[in-house]
């Protein structure tokens, strides 16, 4: 497992912290009082270790069948269903099949694509940044789209998926922008301290979802979809 360099910033600077902090309680453990230096000392490497799990990377064996669709979060199945007012402008007029994830805090919080991609629109949305369990979260909360055309089977196919700013995530990193490649399973971006991901696929592309509500899954190798031959 290691950490991602889409939370540099937070783990490397939390260790800096906690190194500055670690030199004041040695000097506390030897010229004051040992045991309080002792206790201050494990809990601030405590706390940087709960930091630096929102932003670890386990090692995942990605799907390798042709056929897969891959999870591109994980979390937990909140939402299966057919939506034509997703403000995906790529796709409008298309009714699309909507699979939401809820991340919590707990999960690892990086997304992955689904399958391999060329990214050709990307969209950020300025929103309100409400529970992400809460159903109006997908339509008012901060939100970042990429979508493009997808390939599995020897098939294309329209699809998106959208990072979606929980009540504590309020930060989206999402690297690609239109004109990019993504292969299935490639760590693309995250939204920090848990949210929202969605994914979507038109429901004429013979991709039959493969996970039911209240299922928990992991991105890269939970099989979310399957390209009918």
């Amino acid at each position: 497992m290691r950490l991602t360099k889409h939370g540099l910033r937070e783990w490397l600077g939390a260790a800096v912290i906690a190194i500055a902090l670690s030199a004041v309680w040695g000097w506390l453990a030897v010229n004051v009082s040992q045991t309080a230096g002792r206790v201050l000392l494990g809990a601030t490497w405590l706390l940087w270790l709960a930091v630096a799990a929102f932003f670890r990377v386990p090692n995942r064996r990605i799907i390798a069948d042709a056929n897969a669709l891959v999870s591109p979060a994980d979390g937990v199945v909140r939402d299966i269903g057919i939506v034509e007012d997703h403000g995906i402008e790529i796709f409008a007029g298309q009714k699309l099949m909507r699979v939401g994830i809820f991340l919590s805090v707990l999960n690892v919080h990086v997304n992955r694509a689904p399958c391999d991609m060329e990214v050709k629109y990307r969209k950020y949305k300025e929103g309100r940044f409400l529970d992400a369990r809460d159903k109006r979260c997908a339509k008012e909360n901060e939100s970042l789209v990429i979508a493009g055309t997808g390939s599995a089977a020897g098939k294309r196919f329209p699809v998106a998926i959208r990072q979606i700013s929980g009540a504590i995530a309020r930060r989206i990193v999402c690297v690609p922008q239109p004109g990019a490649t993504l292969k299935k399973g490639e760590i693309y971006g995250m939204i920090k301290f848990g949210s929202r991901t969605e994914l979507y696929f038109p429901c004429e592309s013979g991709i039959t979802v493969c996970v039911q509500i209240g299922d928990k899954v992991r991105s890269g190798s939970t099989l979310m979809g399957r390209v009918e031959n």
